[in-house]
């Protein structure tokens, strides 16, 4: 039987408690639990002191939410296996989601047999779409962007008073770019870019990178 060594990244105490219990049922694998981080923040200093085989990771957490940590972990942690179990389908979000690096999408609606199938499959080294996540909303084109949609994005610029610079920001970041990329691009400390992405949270009233995602697509702006 394989060892496994998982760290639970979640803020939901009862949900983590559920987790917990399913994980001794994966066929063929002996997991062990080495951490639970209930923020972004306390995710990147768990991993700093042990690196698990598995990560599942939720996307929405406080302080700085999966999609905006998902880059750095995948950066520094190239042979990590990393399941995102979500409640978010949409499909940008999914789309940003693989292309920061996870090795398969869960939606938490999903029953027990599904999550130990992916388990065992992410730890296989196979890429896994859950149930309810369509592969054509994975695959399908960026852009929704009708005859008027600029004159649809002036409207919503000036409904949230957003800035050039803050659009600018707020696309790469549905882009699934980093700070540290975004600030490359255009040609920006890291700081400031960070500084924009809670102006532009601020304004649009949402607390994480999935929430500003899902704004910028709803709205056709990616």
């Amino acid at each position: 039987m394989q060892h496994v060594n998982v760290v639970i990244a979640d803020d939901h105490q009862l949900f983590i408690a559920g987790l917990k219990g399913m994980l001794v049922d994966v066929n063929g694998y002996e997991m062990n639990l080495l951490d639970v981080a209930n923020t972004g923040e306390e995710l990147i200093s768990i991993l700093k002191q042990n690196v698990p085989d598995l990560l599942i990771l939720d996307l929405n957490m406080p302080e700085r939410d999966g999609l905006d940590v998902l880059g750095t972990i995948r950066d520094q942690y190239k042979s990590l296996k990393i399941l995102a179990l979500t409640m978010y389908d949409e499909s940008k979000i999914v789309k940003s989601a693989f292309k920061s690096g996870v090795d398969g999408y869960v939606l938490k609606s999903t029953g027990k047999e599904e999550l130990l199938r992916a388990i065992a499959e992410v730890l296989e080294g196979k890429t896994y779409l859950g149930k309810g996540v369509s592969l054509n909303s994975v695959m399908e084109g960026a852009s929704r962007k009708s005859d008027n949609a600029f004159h649809f994005e002036d409207r919503f610029i000036k409904k949230y008073n957003l800035t050039k610079r803050e659009i600018e920001i707020l696309r790469l970041i549905s882009l699934a770019l980093s700070n540290k990329e975004i600030a490359k691009e255009l040609f920006i400390s890291d700081q400031t870019v960070s500084v924009h992405r809670k102006n532009i949270m601020r304004k649009l009233g949402v607390s994480n990178t999935a929430g500003l995602i899902k704004i910028a697509y709803d709205h056709s702006l990616i």
